[in-house]
Order: C-alpha cells, then sequence, then structure tokens
C-alpha cells in the first residue's frame, strides 16, 4: 500500500490530478440552465481545404480503406466520421503509427513509442483500441527496443478492423454518400 501521494508512480500522479480536474469541472455549480446542456452537433466540423476527389475517385473508397487513406480528403471525411460515432480512436491510433514510422532519431521514437503505448496500448489507456491480447504482448515486447516497426502488428489488427467494421458503416452514411453524388 502506497503511504502518501509522493509514493505513488509518476503515471498514476498524472492521472489522479486528471480525474480530479475533470471531477471539478463537473462540481461547479452551472450559472444557469443553458451550462447543463451539453451540444451533440448533427454533422461534425467540415474537412480542410482539399481538393474533393473526382466521384469516381470516392467511389473506389467503397472497396479500398488504404486508397480512402492515402486520399487526405478521404482520411479528413473518414474521421469526422468516426468522431461522430464517438469511434476516432482507432483511426487516430493508425494515424499515431503512420507519423511513428516516420521517425529517424532513435530517442524521439523511443519518447513517441511510450506517448503512443500509454495513449492507446496500455489497459485502461485514455483512447484504448481494440487488440488482442497476443497482439498487446508483441507490441509490448516490440517496444523494448523501439523500431520503426514497433506497432506494425497491432497498426494491422485495427486497420483490418476498421476495413471490416468502421468502412462499410461509413459506405452507408450520410458522409460517403453526399461524395458519390
Amino acid at each position: 500500500m502506497c503511504k502518501g501521494l509522493a509514493a505513488l508512480p509518476h503515471t498514476c500522479l498524472e492521472r489522479a490530478k486528471e480525474i480530479k480536474t475533470k471531477l471539478g469541472t463537473l462540481l461547479q455549480k452551472p450559472e444557469s440552465a443553458f451550462d447543463l446542456i451539453i451540444p451533440y452537433p448533427e454533422k461534425t466540423e467540415k474537412p480542410p481545404k482539399v481538393p474533393k476527389p473526382s466521384t469516381e475517385e470516392a467511389l473506389q473508397w467503397k472497396d479500398s480503406l488504404e486508397k480512402l487513406l492515402q486520399n487526405s480528403y478521404g482520411l479528413s471525411v473518414f474521421q469526422s466520421f468516426l468522431k461522430s460515432e464517438f469511434s476516432e480512436e482507432n483511426i487516430e491510433f493508425w494515424m499515431a503509427c503512420e507519423e511513428y514510422k516516420k521517425i529517424k532519431s532513435p530517442a524521439k521514437m523511443a519518447t513517441k513509442a511510450k506517448k503512443v503505448y500509454e495513449e492507446f496500448i496500455q489497459t485502461e489507456a485514455p483512447r484504448e483500441v481494440n487488440i488482442d491480447h497476443f497482439t498487446k504482448g508483441v507490441t509490448m515486447k516490440n517496444l523494448v527496443e523501439p523500431s520503426p516497426t514497433s506497432f506494425e502488428l497491432a497498426q494491422k489488427k485495427i486497420f483490418a478492423l476498421m476495413e471490416k467494421d468502421s468502412l462499410p458503416r461509413f459506405v452507408r452514411s450520410e458522409f460517403y454518400q453526399e461524395l458519390i453524388k
């Protein structure tokens, strides 16, 4: 048992402070009844100013998540769709892995690997992705000596999950249907 906060690991202290801050915000007395209303936007913000794809190009996305993610407009619309479903952690993890693979400096790679692990992989992570125990174990072993392929298996599993689950829902969504009109 820990004796006092000083004995807690650094990450526990950070988590405790984060929870305290969130609780403090929630417990503040609202100025009016309008402060109690949680906004639920009909649509999330529009994608950034990148050229809209042709209908033919957008039609290719329904059969290829890879083509969708390679297109900056497609990636942005897909990300907006996932945010509207409150399930953006998978695409954010995939994007974090893509950024991670570009890092050349071993020191920066180790720092980013730790950040990605703590954000998406570790149990109870703030944006924990749904990967199996084996994949999580392989990823943890890979992080002993971080390399550009440390998250490769986990990223492939999440890609497959998005391809099987998120892409079909996206294709049926208003986000996609408006693009192919």
